[in-house]
C-alpha cells in the first residue's frame, strides 16, 4: 500500500529519479570494479574523438552515468537541479532537453577538437582524452528550471550552478576553446532554446492527442446540437389531472339518473 502511494510521486519525477539512480549505479560499478578496471571503462565510455568515431552511442549513453571525481557530491547535486526542472517540464520535455543538451554539447565540444587535431592545432593525444561525467545534462537541468521552475526550484538551480561555476569551474578555458567548458556552455544555450521551444507547444501536440480541457474543436467535425428532450409531466400534475377526469364522469352520470 506504501508503494502504492508513491507511485504517482516517482511517475511525476520519473525522469529526474531515474537519472539519479543510473549515477549511483554507475558509482557502485566504478567502486566494485576496482581502480584499473574503472580507469578503463572510463576511457571506454569517453565520448572524445577516438570512441566517437569507433562507437559513438555507447560513449554517449554510458558517458552520462560515470563520474571522474567527486561521485558523492554528484549523488547531492543531480536531486537540486532536476526535481525542480522535472516538476516544470514533466517527464518528456526534460527528457528532450536533457538528451539534447549532452549530445549537442559534446558534438560542438568534441567537433572542435577533432576540426583542431587535423589541421595540427592540437596534438592527437588529444583525440583520446577523458570526457565522461553528468554534467552537460545537470546544467540543461540547471537552465530549466531557473526559466520555468517554481522559486524553491529556481534556487536549488542557482546553487548547483553556482557550485559548478566556482568549485568545478565547468567554465575554465573557455577562452582557449577548452572541451569542457565548450560543451557546458553549448549544453545550456541548447536548453535554453528548446525549454522555450517546448513551453510554448501544448501538451496535446507533444502527446500526439487533443486534450479535452484545450477548447480547440477539431476540424471538420460538426458541433453538438442539442437535442430536444420530451419531459415528462411530474406525478402530482399527473394524478390531479386524473382526478378531475374522473370526478367530470361521475357528475354525468349522476345527472343522468335524475327525472327530467
Amino acid at each position: 500500500m506504501r508503494w502504492l502511494s508513491l507511485r504517482p510521486l516517482v511517475a511525476r519525477y520519473a525522469v529526474a529519479t531515474t537519472f539519479l539512480l543510473l549515477v549511483a549505479a554507475g558509482d557502485l560499478t566504478t567502486a566494485l570494479l576496482g581502480p584499473q578496471r574503472a580507469a578503463a571503462l572510463r576511457l571506454w565510455a569517453s565520448t572524445n574523438v577516438a570512441n566517437l568515431h569507433q562507437h559513438p552511442m555507447p560513449a554517449l549513453v554510458l558517458s552520462a552515468f560515470l563520474v571522474s571525481e567527486a561521485p558523492l557530491a554528484w549523488l547531492v547535486l543531480i536531486p537540486l537541479a532536476m526535481f525542480g526542472a522535472n516538476r516544470a517540464l514533466g517527464n518528456l520535455r526534460l527528457t528532450v532537453v536533457c538528451i539534447a543538451g549532452h549530445v549537442i554539447g559534446t558534438a560542438v565540444s568534441e567537433g572542435i577538437v577533432a576540426y583542431r587535431v587535423a589541421h595540427g592545432l592540437l596534438p592527437q593525444s588529444f583525440a583520446h582524452i577523458l570526457d565522461i561525467g553528468p554534467s552537460y545534462i545537470v546544467v540543461a537541468a540547471i537552465i530549466a528550471a531557473g526559466v520555468f521552475g517554481s522559486w524553491p526550484a529556481r534556487a536549488g538551480a542557482a546553487a548547483v550552478l553556482a557550485v559548478l561555476v566556482f568549485v568545478g569551474h565547468i567554465f575554465a578555458g573557455l577562452a582557449s576553446l577548452n572541451v569542457a567548458a565548450v560543451g557546458h556552455l553549448t549544453a545550456m544555450v541548447t536548453a535554453a532554446v528548446l525549454a522555450m521551444m517546448l513551453r510554448r507547444a501544448p501538451s496535446a501536440v507533444l502527446a500526439g492527442t487533443t486534450s479535452p480541457d484545450a477548447g480547440v474543436t477539431p476540424a471538420g467535425a460538426a458541433r453538438a446540437v442539442p437535442a430536444v428532450v420530451p419531459v415528462a409531466a411530474p406525478a402530482d400534475a399527473i394524478w390531479t389531472a386524473q382526478a378531475s377526469q374522473d370526478a367530470a364522469q361521475a357528475s354525468q352520470e349522476q345527472s343522468g339518473d335524475l327525472p327530467a
